[in-house]
Order: C-alpha cells, then structure tokens, then sequence
C-alpha cells in the first residue's frame, strides 16, 4: 500500500512574507488567499517564524499600531518534511497545536505549506477507491488471499467486513491492515471462522 504524502497533499509554491513585512500587507495576504497563516522567511526562503490571524489580533488589540512579520511572529517554527505520510504530519500538528505546516526540503527551504484542510483530503477518497485497495492490496497481495474470500463494504468510509476464514487469527490483522489504508474512517468486522485451526481450540 502506497500512503499519501506531505507532498501529496501539500499546498505547493507557498505564500510567505519576509521579515519586515507590514501588519496590512499581512491582513490582506491572509484575505487574498484565504489561509489563516503565513510563514516568514528569510533571504534564503527558509522559514523563521509564522504569523496567524491570533497574532494579528493579538496585536490590534494591544494597540501598539502596526508592526512587522518579525515583531509578531511565532518562533522557532515547526516544519514538515515533503516526504512524511500524512499520519506524521497529523501528530506533529496535534503535538504543537498547530493548524499549518510550512513544508522544507533537505535544506530547509521553503517548498509548500500543509494544512488541516489538505489533510482532510484523504477522507474525502471515493468509497470505490478505498474497496479496490484492501481488495488489491490488503487481500491479495499481503495477506495472499482469494479476492473473493472476504466480502468487502465500503460508505463513506466506513468497512465492512464480512465472509469465512480459515483462521482466527487473520481477522485482527486483515482489519488492522485496513485501518491503515488512507480514507478509512472505521472498520466493521463481521467476519467469522472455520477450520480445523478454530476446531482444535473447541
């Protein structure tokens, strides 16, 4: 199985802002392209810091006036690689509460920015597309299974397992495998067994 990647998903060619960009243009950046953040740059365009919607109302509302990318911006920034699944990306966001993630090549140059939004992609995977992989994938050639031996459902999301295997102990990992592939949002296992395995254990 082939799981999407930080590049896959990514919003490529960034906007970003340099250091001494204004609160205004700033604003209108954030309006223009509708983000709720933008990261700051240096002059190697590797980032340095992120400036959100919060810290420009943070910065309104202490009514200090205008300001500059730098003297608001959240740092040290926290990036993503272009070749992390999309899982990784997902903790990283959780683990630093965050809802964007400039995207960085091997020299830490700015490449792209991930956003909660383009993870939600993978959730929006058509139902056939998801069947056609545990089918192809999981059923056949991991586990090297007959494709027809598991009856496999799929809406909006949400599995369905259902047949006869030979033995117990498929069942856990066919539908762990399944909990992986991308766009599934919950595995119903309705499977039962048979067999001399399953018979011998009474």
């Amino acid at each position: 199985m082939r799981h999407r990647s930080v590049a896959d998903l990514m919003t490529p060619a960034a906007v970003a802002v340099q250091r001494g960009t204004s609160f205004k243009e700033i604003a209108r950046l954030l309006d223009e392209y509708g983000i709720t953040a933008v990261p700051v740059v240096d002059d190697d365009n590797r980032p340095v810091g992120v400036v959100s919607e919060a810290d420009l109302l943070r910065r309104h509302s202490a009514k200090d006036g205008p300001s500059s990318a730098e003297a608001m911006m959240s740092s040290p920034v926290v990036t993503a690689r272009p070749s992390w699944t999309a899982v990784e990306a997902a903790r990283l966001m959780e683990r630093h509460r965050v809802k964007r993630l400039p995207v960085v090549d091997a020299e830490g140059r700015l490449i792209g920015v991930l956003s909660r939004s383009d993870l939600l992609q993978l959730f929006l995977r058509r139902d056939r597309s998801i069947q056609e992989e545990i089918r192809e994938d999981v059923l056949v050639r991991i586990l090297r299974l007959a494709p027809s031996s598991v009856h496999i459902d799929v809406d909006e999301g949400r599995v369905t397992l259902s047949g006869t295997l030979e033995r117990r102990g498929l069942g856990p990992i066919l539908v762990r495998l399944c909990e992986t592939v991308d766009g599934v949002v919950e595995v119903v296992d309705r499977l039962v067994y048979e067999g001399a395995e399953e018979a011998g254990q009474g």
